[in-house]
């Protein structure tokens, strides 16, 4: 899955949306971990938090596009490469999955969520958004996110 929207600004959050008294991030966390990420369009990095650095198989939390994506499984790659292009070009909401394959064959679902905003001039904007890491085992493959 791939998408990617223009943001639309004009659909505001309604005061208490987000507020759900925790019961939900209980129920995220039992079935995933999440973690945010930032990206600066004016120098290409991306900054990751320390579960997707690690899961990632980066050995710093800030890298480049590539770096991130050359983990990832080889059919979706360039997927997600024209998707983070599209989003720095024109500020949008994206999400893609796919799956991170480890040197060792151990293979991590992985979804992720985001946005691209202040692009008006030229080399500049940023973007955020969240990698959820499912915890549950793919068919033929190790379990790797599991309980702290």
């Amino acid at each position: 899955m791939f998408k990617i929207a223009k943001a639309n600004a004009a659909v505001p959050l309604m005061p208490g949306s987000l507020n759900d008294n925790k019961r939900n991030h209980e129920m995220l966390a039992q079935f995933s971990v999440s973690e945010p990420w930032t990206g600066d369009l004016s120098s290409g990095l991306l900054r990751l938090g320390d579960w997707s650095t690690m899961l990632h198989g980066l050995s710093t939390p800030e890298c480049g596009l590539l770096s991130l994506v050359r983990c990832y499984d080889t059919k979706d790659r360039s997927h997600v490469l024209e998707l983070f292009e599209q989003a720095a070009t024109l500020c949008s909401s994206f999400c893609f999955s796919t799956t991170i394959v480890m040197p060792n064959g151990l293979r991590q679902p992985l979804f992720c969520m985001g946005e691209s905003n202040g692009l008006e001039e030229k080399y500049s904007g940023s973007m955020a958004g969240v990698f959820v890491f499912p915890r549950f085992k793919l068919e033929g493959a190790k379990q790797i996110t599991s309980w702290r």
